[in-house]
């Protein structure tokens, strides 16, 4: 990279690590039920909603009761969305007159933006009312975004408290995630994105006329084309929430891409930012509520070597070039598909941190990488969100691997596996792994169904090893709850409609499920004071051992996959026979 690329690198990483010890300290305070700056102003608007609620905030929920909550209220959104997505030519605010979803996307569409996934089989520009838009997409992006860091906040009492059945209560949670966190923030990160050409209007689309018209072939023959149609719609409000609840649904079919969602190279900054701030402020808050802030910082240190190791290897690809480039004497970085406004390295900074965040807004196309390139979107999403990860998803799975770690740990020096001073035990193992391997096995499973499915296979833009990096990849976002698309693939096929909300449901919800009955366990047990065989897990080496364990289950799971996938891409393009 030169110079500048390396200044903007540092410049997002530097503001963030400053930012992360005051957000952690203030969600920290806000799921503790602690006074903040803005209690004034919002702890009347909580006791409401709770009155409204039939709500008992001092009343706490052992595990089965989160769960059951968590579950209806989703449900409860799941159907809300499908129901006005397939009304939607009834409802109010659709200038264009767009008609109805079909059955089969309203389906996909509502269990995406339930399942914080934001998987789009549609354009929205085209198919998406400014209703549908606001009520139904936005609205959900919050409040599906604050159900992933509730989770999150159980799972992190079950290893702060001790001999106890309870875990706090999923709707104090969800409405303080929502009121404290996700909106005060959007206000501002919108306001902010509005100042550099984010649009927010309910204007109809414009025409503009062409300066010279210009000729396109139609099923009919050649037509001129005079004027061009601009889409308009409350962008700004949308896109905020979008990035910070790491969503990633775009207003637009281009997303992040589309100018009128990130017009400037200060939006493109902001926008990383924001993907990171509370994956990245979740550490800290773990650390704080489990009494060593040091074992924050040690999971965010593994986290930041991780995603710079991404980076490093997609822009290293993407700069180097295509190989059959270069055997006709074209020198230089792979451009197709990038969105030129940026460089090389932003883009690859962005499309790192969207893979690694489980958000899946792009501001390039994926099916245009390199195949090394795109090997590591496709990796860090099937690490399983481990690599910051979604708005709580992220932290909690980087627990389930942390409690694998220290069970082999324990097994190999013949100790009782320890970890912040609970014993690891059987049921802590078995909902680990389901943590660790239920989106996987989701993603391998339905990749195979897909591949021997003729209209699945018809459906892809490429064949052979590409082919099936864009099947890969399409359950790899699905399954992981990212959302992003390696594009060239007709997502649009009831196929993949179906078996695609299949699969966001079961990557979202059976993991979470586990989450909570792991807080559940450990909530339930004593603390063990540290002794001297305890294997320490705010070190370096503990550390560099969590890495290890990672690696390792991503490459016994997925090895394979990526062998006949990106990696034989690679070597066919390159020549290799």
């Amino acid at each position: 990279m030169d110079l500048l690329a390396w200044l903007q690198t540092g410049l997002v990483f530097g503001v963030l690590l400053l930012t992360i010890k005051p957000l952690g300290v203030y969600m920290a305070k806000v799921y503790g039920g602690r006074r903040t700056l803005l209690s004034p102003l919002l702890v009347p608007c909580e006791n409401l909603l709770y009155r409204l609620g039939g709500v008992d905030a001092d009343e706490e929920m052992g595990w089965q009761r989160y769960a059951v909550a968590m579950l209806l209220f989703n449900l409860a959104g799941l159907a809300t969305l499908f129901a006005l997505l397939c009304l939607q030519h009834l409802l109010p605010l659709n200038p264009r007159n767009l008609p109805p979803f079909t059955w089969q996307l309203a389906l996909n569409t509502a269990a995406s933006f339930v399942t914080n996934t934001n998987w789009q089989a549609y354009s929205g520009e085209t198919a998406a009312s400014y209703f549908i838009q606001v009520a139904g997409l936005t609205v959900q992006n919050f409040v599906a975004a604050a159900s992933g860091m509730a989770v999150a906040i159980a799972l992190i009492r079950g290893f702060a408290r001790r001999r106890t059945a309870l875990i706090g209560n999923f709707w104090v949670d969800l409405s303080r995630g929502v009121l404290y966190i996700l909106l005060p923030f959007s206000l501002l990160a919108a306001l902010a994105l509005v100042s550099q050409g984010v649009i927010q209007n309910f204007s109809p689309y414009r025409s503009i006329p062409l300066l010279q018209p210009s000729a396109v072939d139609t099923p009919l023959g050649q037509a001129t084309v005079t004027e061009a149609t601009l889409p308009m719609g409350p962008v700004a409000s949308q896109e905020a929430i979008k990035m910070l609840g790491t969503n990633g649904g775009g207003f637009f079919n281009a997303n992040s891409a589309h100018p009128f969602e990130n017009p400037t190279p200060l939006s493109h900054f902001l926008e990383i930012l924001l993907m990171l701030l509370i994956p990245a402020a979740f550490t800290h808050t773990f650390g704080l509520m489990v009494g060593n802030a040091r074992q924050g910082w040690t999971l965010l240190a593994i986290m930041l070597l991780l995603l710079m190791a991404s980076f490093v290897l997609l822009h290293w690809a993407e700069v180097g070039g295509t190989a059959p480039l270069a055997r006709v004497g074209i020198a230089g970085g792979n451009l197709e598909g990038k969105e030129i406004r940026f460089s090389l390295a932003a883009t690859s900074l962005f499309e790192a941190v969207t893979t690694a965040t489980s958000c899946g807004a792009v501001a390039a196309m994926h099916d245009s990488l390199t195949p090394l390139g795109g090997l590591v979107p496709l990796s860090l999403m099937l690490l399983g969100e481990v690599v910051f990860g979604g708005v709580g998803a992220g932290l909690a799975t980087m627990l389930a691997f942390a409690v694998i770690a220290v069970f082999i740990a324990g097994l190999m020096i013949g100790r009782t596996p320890e970890y912040l001073g609970k014993k690891i035990e059987v049921l802590e193992m078995w909902m680990a792994m389901v943590v660790v391997l239920a989106a996987g096995a989701v993603v391998l499973a339905f990749s195979a169904i897909a591949m021997t499915t003729i209209s699945a296979v018809a459906a892809t833009a490429n064949g052979g090893a590409h082919g099936l990096s864009e099947i890969l990849y399409a359950f790899a976002s699905m399954a992981n709850n990212n959302g992003s698309a390696f594009a060239g693939l007709n997502a649009g096929l009831d196929f993949y409609t179906l078996l695609g909300a299949v699969a966001m449901l079961i990557g979202r919800f059976v993991p979470a499920v586990a989450m909570l009955a792991m807080a559940g366990s450990l909530a339930a047990k004593k603390y063990v004071p540290p002794s001297l065989g305890t294997l320490p897990t705010d070190k370096a080496p503990f550390a560099l051992w969590l890495v290890l364990v990672i690696l390792i289950v991503g490459a016994l799971t997925f090895f394979p996959a990526l062998a006949l996938g990106p990696i034989a891409d690679h070597l066919t393009m390159a020549g290799v026979r």
